[in-house]
């Protein structure tokens, strides 16, 4: 029992308790985030912000530079989508969940390249284009970035870009050491699909009462 410990967590360790409890914390509000998002409340943005600014300091700290930028997009993109989301269309209505038109898809892949190469420049400069796992964390950083620009807009698809990246951050972030938030994607990637299940569920429903 204790080896499956000490290969869960073993590299906790050597992390400072401070560092322990906020990754805690920080996976915690990032569940909620999920969860709200899931179920269309607007309390989506504010634990999301409180998970993403927590995740900026430690990410940083630790010289993830891909994934502190991802946190720090959230973040901005978080308040982008607060207003969103609360905007009215009409005296009556919010902005509803809708699908992406071609515009919006040309944009997505227009976002997605620009956030590889930016990536990519970021590693180079500072010298951590240096195994594999940069690769992996280029690819995955473009697709949060449109997932997180689409969950803004509050266009179903996101869910679509949001299972993918969790899939792939489920090992990539053990490999990295970081096991309880590996833990988080693997249950985010559960909440994504059961979101776009409800999601498009609800859609169905508004685009019948038309």
């Amino acid at each position: 029992m204790s080896h499956i410990f000490d290969f869960l967590f073993g590299q906790y360790f050597e992390y400072e308790t401070t560092d322990v409890v906020l990754e805690i914390i920080a996976v915690i509000f990032g569940f909620l985030s999920v969860l709200f998002s899931k179920q269309n409340k607007i309390w989506v943005f504010p634990t999301g912000m409180i998970s993403t600014l927590i995740f900026v300091y430690l990410l940083l700290k630790w010289g993830l530079l891909g994934d502190m930028m991802i946190n720090a997009y959230y973040f901005v993109m978080s308040v982008y989508g607060w207003y969103i989301w609360t905007r009215k269309v009409d005296d009556q209505h919010v902005t509803p969940i809708s699908v992406t038109t071609k515009k919006e898809k040309k944009l997505s892949v227009i976002i997605f390249l620009a956030t590889m190469l930016f990536v990519f420049v970021v590693y180079k400069t500072f010298d951590k284009w240096t195994s594999w796992v940069a690769y992996v964390d280029t690819i995955t950083t473009a697709i949060f970035f449109v997932g997180m620009w689409l969950m803004a807009k509050r266009k179903i698809e996101n869910w679509i870009y949001w299972i993918i990246g969790d899939i792939i951050s489920v090992p990539l972030y053990f490999y990295k050491g970081f096991t309880f938030t590996s833990f988080q994607y693997l249950g985010f990637t559960v909440i994504a699909i059961f979101g776009y299940l409800q999601w498009k569920k609800h859609l169905n429903s508004n685009l019948q009462t038309v």
